[in-house]
Protein backbone atom coordinates (compact mmCIF):
# COMPACT_ATOMS: atom_id res chain seq x y z
CA UNK A 1 0.00 0.00 0.00
CA UNK A 2 2.69 2.64 0.78
CA UNK A 3 4.62 1.89 -2.10
CA UNK A 4 1.70 2.62 -4.34
CA UNK A 5 1.28 5.67 -2.53
CA UNK A 6 5.12 6.22 -3.29
CA UNK A 7 4.56 5.93 -6.37
CA UNK A 8 1.27 8.15 -7.14
CA UNK A 9 3.56 10.89 -5.28
CA UNK A 10 6.67 10.99 -7.30
CA UNK A 11 4.19 10.70 -10.83
CA UNK A 12 2.49 13.78 -9.37
CA UNK A 13 5.71 15.27 -8.04
CA UNK A 14 6.91 14.91 -11.99
CA UNK A 15 3.69 15.83 -13.79
CA UNK A 16 4.47 19.34 -11.35
CA UNK A 17 7.96 18.99 -12.94
CA UNK A 18 7.13 18.80 -16.14
CA UNK A 19 4.38 21.69 -16.83
CA UNK A 20 6.98 24.22 -14.61
CA UNK A 21 9.51 22.75 -17.26
CA UNK A 22 7.05 23.77 -20.59
CA UNK A 23 5.74 26.63 -18.84
CA UNK A 24 9.26 28.39 -18.71
CA UNK A 25 10.33 26.95 -22.33
CA UNK A 26 7.11 29.02 -23.54
CA UNK A 27 8.46 32.11 -21.81
CA UNK A 28 12.00 31.85 -23.14
CA UNK A 29 10.40 30.77 -26.82
CA UNK A 30 8.29 33.79 -26.63
CA UNK A 31 10.88 36.39 -25.58
CA UNK A 32 13.33 34.96 -28.22
CA UNK A 33 10.70 35.32 -30.86
CA UNK A 34 9.91 39.29 -30.05
CA UNK A 35 13.37 40.35 -30.15
CA UNK A 36 13.58 38.69 -33.25
CA UNK A 37 11.04 40.49 -34.62
CA UNK A 38 11.82 43.99 -32.65
CA UNK A 39 15.38 43.61 -33.61
CA UNK A 40 16.81 46.00 -36.54
CA UNK A 41 16.51 45.46 -40.13
CA UNK A 42 19.40 45.66 -42.82
CA UNK A 43 19.40 49.36 -44.25
CA UNK A 44 19.95 47.98 -47.71
CA UNK A 45 16.37 45.82 -46.95
CA UNK A 46 14.43 48.80 -45.73
CA UNK A 47 15.27 50.87 -48.66
CA UNK A 48 14.28 48.59 -50.75
CA UNK A 49 11.43 47.75 -49.37
CA UNK A 50 10.79 52.23 -49.26
CA UNK A 51 11.32 52.36 -52.48
CA UNK A 52 9.36 49.35 -53.69
CA UNK A 53 6.51 50.68 -51.71
CA UNK A 54 6.36 54.22 -52.89
CA UNK A 55 6.57 53.33 -56.45
CA UNK A 56 3.60 50.86 -55.89
CA UNK A 57 1.63 53.79 -53.81
CA UNK A 58 2.22 56.42 -56.79
CA UNK A 59 -1.10 57.63 -56.27
CA UNK A 60 -0.05 59.57 -53.09
CA UNK A 61 3.44 60.00 -53.47
CA UNK A 62 3.74 62.72 -55.16
CA UNK A 63 1.87 64.75 -52.56
CA UNK A 64 4.42 62.89 -49.87
CA UNK A 65 7.36 63.47 -51.41
CA UNK A 66 9.93 66.26 -50.72
CA UNK A 67 11.69 65.86 -54.25
CA UNK A 68 14.01 68.68 -52.22
CA UNK A 69 15.55 65.97 -50.25
CA UNK A 70 15.15 62.63 -52.00
CA UNK A 71 15.90 59.43 -49.61
CA UNK A 72 16.55 57.92 -52.99
CA UNK A 73 17.29 59.59 -56.94
CA UNK A 74 14.65 59.24 -58.90
CA UNK A 75 17.02 57.97 -61.12
CA UNK A 76 17.78 55.02 -59.77
CA UNK A 77 14.41 53.14 -60.90
CA UNK A 78 13.57 52.30 -64.35
CA UNK A 79 12.14 55.03 -66.70
CA UNK A 80 8.31 53.99 -66.56
CA UNK A 81 8.15 54.23 -62.89
CA UNK A 82 9.59 57.79 -62.93
CA UNK A 83 7.16 58.93 -65.47
CA UNK A 84 4.57 57.21 -63.48
CA UNK A 85 5.58 58.71 -60.10
CA UNK A 86 5.74 62.73 -62.25
CA UNK A 87 2.51 61.95 -63.89
CA UNK A 88 0.78 64.26 -61.29
CA UNK A 89 2.90 66.89 -61.54
CA UNK A 90 2.86 67.07 -65.29
CA UNK A 91 -0.90 67.39 -65.37
CA UNK A 92 -0.92 69.73 -62.84
CA UNK A 93 1.55 72.10 -64.14
CA UNK A 94 0.41 72.12 -67.73
CA UNK A 95 -2.96 72.55 -66.64
CA UNK A 96 -1.77 75.39 -64.69
CA UNK A 97 -0.58 77.18 -67.45
CA UNK A 98 -2.69 75.99 -70.22
CA UNK A 99 -0.47 73.67 -72.33
CA UNK A 100 -1.70 70.10 -73.14
CA UNK A 101 0.13 67.74 -70.62
CA UNK A 102 0.42 65.20 -72.96
CA UNK A 103 3.02 67.99 -75.20
CA UNK A 104 5.04 68.05 -72.03
CA UNK A 105 5.05 64.68 -71.79
CA UNK A 106 6.79 64.19 -75.11
CA UNK A 107 9.13 67.34 -74.50
CA UNK A 108 10.12 65.60 -71.49
CA UNK A 109 10.71 62.05 -73.48
CA UNK A 110 12.52 64.00 -76.40
CA UNK A 111 14.69 65.88 -74.08
CA UNK A 112 16.31 63.70 -70.93
CA UNK A 113 14.10 60.55 -71.56
CA UNK A 114 12.83 60.82 -67.80
CA UNK A 115 16.25 60.74 -66.60
CA UNK A 116 16.20 63.79 -63.65
CA UNK A 117 19.93 63.65 -63.62
CA UNK A 118 20.43 64.10 -67.39
CA UNK A 119 23.33 66.76 -68.53
CA UNK A 120 23.75 67.80 -71.96
CA UNK A 121 26.80 68.16 -73.43
CA UNK A 122 25.87 72.17 -73.38
CA UNK A 123 25.08 72.20 -69.82
CA UNK A 124 21.62 72.07 -70.09
CA UNK A 125 19.93 69.41 -67.15
CA UNK A 126 17.23 68.27 -65.55
CA UNK A 127 14.02 66.45 -66.93
CA UNK A 128 13.29 69.11 -69.47
CA UNK A 129 16.98 70.09 -70.06
CA UNK A 130 17.10 73.90 -68.87
CA UNK A 131 20.37 75.71 -69.27
CA UNK A 132 21.59 77.33 -65.88
CA UNK A 133 20.98 80.94 -66.78
CA UNK A 134 17.32 80.23 -68.20
CA UNK A 135 16.60 78.12 -64.78
CA UNK A 136 17.97 80.97 -62.63
CA UNK A 137 15.59 83.52 -64.96
CA UNK A 138 12.47 81.48 -64.07
CA UNK A 139 13.14 81.18 -60.28
CA UNK A 140 14.19 77.67 -60.39
CA UNK A 141 16.47 77.21 -56.90
CA UNK A 142 17.27 73.48 -58.23
CA UNK A 143 17.73 72.38 -61.29
CA UNK A 144 17.62 68.78 -60.74
CA UNK A 145 14.60 69.00 -58.26
CA UNK A 146 11.66 67.60 -60.84
CA UNK A 147 8.80 69.53 -59.51
CA UNK A 148 11.04 72.63 -59.52
CA UNK A 149 12.05 71.29 -63.28
CA UNK A 150 9.22 70.83 -64.71
CA UNK A 151 7.50 74.00 -63.42
CA UNK A 152 10.43 76.44 -65.24
CA UNK A 153 10.42 74.11 -68.27
CA UNK A 154 6.55 74.17 -68.71
CA UNK A 155 6.61 78.05 -67.93
CA UNK A 156 9.46 78.74 -70.62
CA UNK A 157 7.33 77.00 -73.34
CA UNK A 158 4.95 78.21 -72.92
CA UNK A 159 6.50 81.80 -73.05
CA UNK A 160 7.46 80.60 -76.40
CA UNK A 161 4.47 79.28 -77.45
CA UNK A 162 2.97 82.72 -76.68
CA UNK A 163 6.13 84.54 -78.29
CA UNK A 164 5.84 83.07 -81.77
CA UNK A 165 1.70 83.90 -81.85
CA UNK A 166 0.77 80.14 -80.68
CA UNK A 167 2.95 77.34 -83.24
CA UNK A 168 3.96 74.89 -81.35
CA UNK A 169 6.48 74.10 -84.14
CA UNK A 170 8.05 77.68 -83.63
CA UNK A 171 8.05 77.21 -80.06
CA UNK A 172 9.89 73.54 -80.07
CA UNK A 173 12.39 74.95 -82.70
CA UNK A 174 12.57 78.00 -80.28
CA UNK A 175 13.21 75.31 -77.36
CA UNK A 176 15.62 73.21 -78.90
CA UNK A 177 17.90 76.09 -81.15
CA UNK A 178 16.69 79.42 -79.16
CA UNK A 179 14.25 82.07 -80.37
CA UNK A 180 17.39 84.18 -82.15
CA UNK A 181 17.93 81.34 -84.42
CA UNK A 182 14.30 81.02 -84.82
CA UNK A 183 13.69 84.56 -85.77
CA UNK A 184 17.12 84.62 -87.86
CA UNK A 185 15.91 82.06 -89.85
CA UNK A 186 12.13 83.19 -90.21
CA UNK A 187 11.14 79.65 -89.23
CA UNK A 188 12.01 76.44 -88.13
CA UNK A 189 16.28 77.04 -88.29
CA UNK A 190 17.79 74.51 -91.26
CA UNK A 191 19.50 72.16 -88.60
CA UNK A 192 19.17 68.84 -88.59
CA UNK A 193 18.94 68.34 -84.63
CA UNK A 194 16.30 70.67 -84.26
CA UNK A 195 14.18 69.37 -87.14
CA UNK A 196 15.27 65.99 -85.74
CA UNK A 197 13.86 66.90 -82.45
CA UNK A 198 10.77 68.44 -83.34
CA UNK A 199 9.69 64.89 -85.29
CA UNK A 200 10.54 63.29 -82.47
CA UNK A 201 8.32 65.46 -80.06
CA UNK A 202 5.32 65.32 -82.43
CA UNK A 203 5.55 61.41 -82.56
CA UNK A 204 6.37 61.15 -78.73
CA UNK A 205 2.93 63.53 -78.39
CA UNK A 206 0.85 60.85 -80.71
CA UNK A 207 1.93 58.22 -78.33
CA UNK A 208 1.13 59.95 -75.20
CA UNK A 209 -1.91 61.76 -76.08
CA UNK A 210 -3.53 58.41 -77.69
CA UNK A 211 -2.45 56.79 -74.11
CA UNK A 212 -4.13 59.43 -71.94
CA UNK A 213 -7.24 59.73 -74.12
CA UNK A 214 -7.68 55.74 -73.66
CA UNK A 215 -7.15 56.28 -69.96
CA UNK A 216 -10.06 58.72 -69.87
CA UNK A 217 -12.27 56.45 -71.64
CA UNK A 218 -11.58 53.43 -69.35
CA UNK A 219 -12.31 55.99 -66.24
Amino acid sequence: MTSIMDKKTAIQIASIGFVKFLFISIIVIGVSVASISNSPKPIGALNKMSATSKVANSGSLIEEYDYANMEYRLSSIGRKDVERLLHRIVIQTASLHQVDPALIKAIIMAESGYNTRAISKKGAKGLMQLMPATAQALGVEDIFNPKQNISGGVRYFKKLVTQFDGDVELALAAYNAGSRNVRHYKGIPPFKATQYYIKKVFKYYQIYKDQMLGEMDRA
